[in-house]
């Protein structure tokens, strides 16, 4: 075989090689960024959970107040 046949195929071989490298770090890094998106999901959910009950408090103040604003509007 031809040197310079060599020389390309061990050069080819690295680029693979380097590129592999590359992309097994994107994914590693793709995880970390799953995990944390995860994490973020479930303290999303404790918010939403935690603040389900400020919209029918707000329409019951705002019902109590028509009056008030009614009121207000008329002056």
């Amino acid at each position: 075989m031809p040197t310079e046949a060599v020389y390309t195929l061990y050069l080819a071989t690295l680029i693979i090689a380097a590129a592999a490298l590359g992309l097994i770090r994107v994914i590693l890094h793709l995880r970390a960024v799953v995990k944390a998106l995860d994490a973020l999901d479930g303290g999303v959910q404790v918010i939403v959970a935690k603040t389900s009950t400020v919209k029918p408090v707000v329409d019951s103040v705002n019902a109590s107040l028509k009056p008030v604003r009614d009121f207000a509007e008329s002056i």
